[in-house]
């Protein structure tokens, strides 16, 4: 049987802002069927005559010339001469971890993590948390299908380390083996993964110059009043403060000149400022109190480099001004959020609830507050039970205070009297009134952990 002329072209190139990725321009009769093609071999809609294939693993060339040699049969398939050359182009990774692999068992392993990015991007897998292991991030999630996955390792490294049949199972496992570095949600997304996503975005289309002198003047509205990201460099000003301010505070001098460390008088609190932090993932301050000068850590608080100061500020207020009160709380404490957030409810935040989270969004959704009621349950645990969080996406938050299941209520309040006192009220509704909501939190019993 006579093969088909192909009446229709994919031109293949490299991306201009963006390579390795690749671009395919479609044209033709039959452009809906050839995206299909290109659409099942990784290449996502860029535009409507094109598409873009991007990985994590800069293996686009290798890729795309398998996608050409699988659709020449039925299109015309044209290949750019930069991306030929860079195809003919053999290279290695002079820094991959597993050297004892061939080529292509380390395109395979990078293959698995292309999946699972895939898998988190498209919504097949969701990340409840993810911590750092001291070598690299690990996280877990569980699959629309039901089971669930430890995952080990960032970008091209990315690999399944544990499967589990149930959710529980695996997310009382994880918090077993991480502890205190557990954070909830999928870790912020790498370098590599950004590039990814601009390779992916549509380029912006061209806009005619606006003739000013057509317009009427316009008066641009002032900005909302919130909790904004900070220089983290302030901080360095706000511990002199802090020195100036409580003099039954003094600084331990340590082996490092990166970090600074104040005790008080009683030897029960120490506070360290990690001089070196810069970014949204660093943590800069770090708060502990003890129950003797010998004895065990009650709990432990800590904000990231870019915590905005006024709410730093908040928090070493709140704990020279409740020396009396630094003990833990009484039992359940921790677990009555109504205590500590009625002055959010007040300020119309909005309230949401799931089997593991109790969250508090500000009505322009500029901060959060949460609630994990499985730290909640077992505040000797010492991991974090409240997070208050910046920014519109709360799985990569703009900046982050953690602090644990026993923390002072007094100290919780202080905090959330600042936020709600910073974000701008919503709107309020004519007629009636709902009546106010009763926050309660919901809490869960882990069962026993198993491997699989």
């Amino acid at each position: 049987m006579p093969q088909p002329t192909p009446d229709t072209r994919i031109h293949f190139a490299l991306h201009p802002d963006h390579p390795p990725a690749v671009t395919a321009t479609v044209t033709g009769p039959r452009s809906t069927e050839a995206r299909i093609a290109l659409a099942a071999r990784g290449f996502r809609d860029n535009s409507a005559d094109s598409m873009v294939l991007a990985r994590i693993d800069r293996e686009e060339p290798y890729y795309t010339q398998q996608a050409a040699q699988d659709l020449q049969h039925d299109y015309d398939v044209d290949i750019d001469p930069v991306l030929q050359q860079e195809i003919d182009t053999e290279w290695t990774w002079g820094n991959h971890p597993m050297t004892h692999l061939t080529r292509e068992e380390i395109r395979q392993v990078s293959a698995t993590a292309q999946q699972i990015h895939d898998d988190i991007s498209a919504g097949r897998l969701k990340v409840h948390l993810h911590a750092h292991d001291g070598w690299t991030t690990v996280a877990v999630g569980t699959y629309t299908d039901g089971h669930s996955v430890h995952l080990h390792g960032e970008d091209h490294l990315r690999q399944f380390a544990l499967v589990y049949d149930d959710e529980a199972e695996a997310v009382a496992e994880f918090h077993r083996l991480h502890s205190v570095a557990v954070r909830p949600g999928p870790a912020p997304a790498t370098d590599t993964e950004h590039a990814a996503a601009a390779a992916h975005t549509p380029p912006t289309p061209h806009r005619a110059p606006v003739d000013h002198d057509s317009q009427a003047p316009t008066q641009e509205a002032p900005p909302a009043a919130g909790v904004h990201t900070a220089d983290p460099r302030v901080g360095e000003a706000l511990l002199e403060s802090f020195f100036e301010d409580n003099p039954d505070w003094w600084k331990v001098r340590t082996w490092s000149d990166e970090t600074t460390v104040a005790c008080h008088e009683s030897l029960v609190m120490r506070l360290e400022f990690d001089h070196e932090a810069r970014h949204r993932r660093d943590v800069a301050w770090t708060v502990a109190v003890y129950d003797s000068p010998v004895g065990e850590r009650l709990w432990h608080a800590t904000a990231s480099a870019t915590t905005p100061i006024d709410l730093v500020q908040t928090l070493l207020d709140s704990l020279t001004s409740n020396e009396p009160g630094w003990g833990p709380p009484p039992t359940g404490g921790a677990l009555r959020p109504v205590d500590a957030t009625r002055t959010l409810l007040e300020a119309r935040w909005t309230q949401t609830s799931s089997a593991r989270y109790v969250a508090w969004q500000a009505p322009d959704g500029s901060s959060s507050l949460h609630l994990n009621t499985y730290a909640a349950e077992n505040p000797a645990s010492q991991l974090p039970a409240w997070s208050v969080i910046g920014g519109t996406d709360p799985n990569r938050p703009d900046w982050a205070i953690d602090l644990s299941a026993a923390v002072t209520p007094d100290i919780l309040a202080h905090l959330t009297d600042h936020l709600a006192a910073c974000a701008p009220p919503a709107p309020r509704r004519t007629g009636t009134p709902p009546p106010p909501a009763s926050p309660t939190a919901t809490t869960t019993t882990p069962t026993r952990p198993r491997r699989h």
